[in-house]
């Protein structure tokens, strides 16, 4: 079965039934030219030169390892590891991806590059990657994040980018995806579309892995460094799922590594009110591929709510829905409350301010760390850094919201 796991997709860009190619036929001439772009870049030297040496000197790969000793004491269980990806430059793990797309986009003669950006992360490190090699960048974001993430909206100015605010529907990230695949139909020829996540039509959920997949490889060797075994749970949140599948997917052939990927439960399961697409999701296509979103009886797509921007999205990524499927990968949820609570655990207890997404798979392993053994291991993907979420997270924490103290 492990074979079979990791040689996804095929060559349609099918993971079992999830997957594929849905877009008008107007993209598909860009993708068919991503798609041999792409597989040509993968077996060049020259492209893994040059990536790996940008991942080292401007990105700052590899990112530690680290044990968070105090909250490990206070949980009395498990030992806790942290990769600390929220190290990275601009504070998360969006830029792998960026780095690796701007180049293809270099390659493939591309002068204008767009993203569409949620939490703000995979839009700052587009506007980073674009800055750093000139090209001209616009960015789409829903009005609501806009507002909830300004820092971040801010910092794309700084960096050349223009922001553009969607305001169609919920004016969240689904809708700002909406707008940058308007955008590239529009201008296909000039412009590349660096997609912020493990979704959409081929090949863009194995092409966002295969960047990210660098994470869990350093994970793997610095695991084994340290404890010279491998980890029993691997925790990672999922919105589309990028920083999950990067994690997860280095170890998806050792059997004894559980693996638990973290939705967002927002204010519990209830139509409208939680990005969860495990719970109650159904089989849909959206937005370029087919798998698990939120959608009612009628197959409208239904509203979502997340206290984090990034995982507040009605689709999860392909891949997700096959290992979900195979019983390779496990899927929970943790609701606002559990996340902000993490997210203040963790900057108390170990002096690190996690991102609202990542705190999501904290939330998970200070549920379960407690249940096992002191001779076992959680590693979880700190994903991102929670500059973003300060003032947010304030108003719940501090002032008048969910969560007190």
């Amino acid at each position: 079965m492990s074979a079979t796991i990791t040689s996804q997709p095929d060559a349609t860009g099918h993971f079992g039934p999830y997957g594929g190619v849905f877009v008008p036929e107007t993209l598909m001439t860009a993708l068919e030219e991503l798609t041999h772009a792409y597989e040509a870049a993968r077996k060049d030297p020259e492209f893994r030169r040059e990536l790996n040496q940008l991942l080292t000197e401007f990105v700052g790969r590899p990112t530690p390892l680290y044990l968070a000793e105090r909250l490990t004491a206070q949980l009395g269980g498990a030992k806790i590891y942290l990769k600390r990806e929220d190290l990275l430059h601009t504070g998360a793990h969006k830029i792998n991806n960026a780095m690796g797309q701007i180049l293809l986009a270099k390659r493939m003669g591309k002068k204008r590059v767009i993203a569409e950006t949620g939490a703000g992360q995979h839009g700052v490190a587009t506007a980073t990657a674009a800055a750093r090699f000139g090209m001209e960048c616009v960015v789409y974001m829903g009005e609501v994040d806009m507002k909830r993430q300004a820092l971040n909206v801010t910092r794309m100015k700084f960096l050349g980018a223009k922001v553009v605010p969607v305001t169609a529907g919920q004016a969240t990230l689904k809708e700002a995806v909406n707008e940058a695949m308007r955008d590239w139909v529009t201008n296909v020829r000039s412009t590349h579309y660096i997609l912020g996540t493990a979704y959409g039509a081929h090949p863009y959920p194995m092409m966002v892995r295969n960047f990210h997949r660098v994470i869990g490889e350093e994970s793997r060797r610095q695991i084994l460094e340290r404890e010279e075994r491998l980890p029993d749970l691997l925790v990672a949140c999922v919105g589309g799922g990028s920083n999950a599948i990067g994690l997860f997917y280095p170890f998806l052939e050792d059997k004894n590594v559980r693996m638990v990927g973290v939705e967002a439960g927002g204010e519990g399961i209830k139509p409208g009110r939680h990005a969860a697409r495990f719970q109650g999701g159904k089989l849909g296509v959206l937005q370029g591929c087919k798998t698990f979103l939120l959608a009612n009886d009628d197959g409208q797509i239904e509203l979502t709510h997340s206290v984090s921007a990034g995982l507040d999205y009605a689709a999860v990524g392909p891949e997700h829905s096959f290992l979900r499927d195979a019983g390779r990968v496990e899927y929970d949820f943790a609701t606002d409350d559990e996340a902000l609570e993490a997210f203040k655990t963790l900057s108390k207890v170990e002096g690190i301010i996690p991102a609202l997404e990542s705190a999501h798979g904290v939330a998970h392993a200070i549920k379960v760390a407690p249940k096992m053994s002191k001779d076992q291991i959680i590693l979880v993907n700190l994903s991102g850094r929670g500059d973003k979420d300060v003032q947010q997270a304030a108003e719940f924490v501090f002032g008048g919201g969910a969560v007190k103290g």
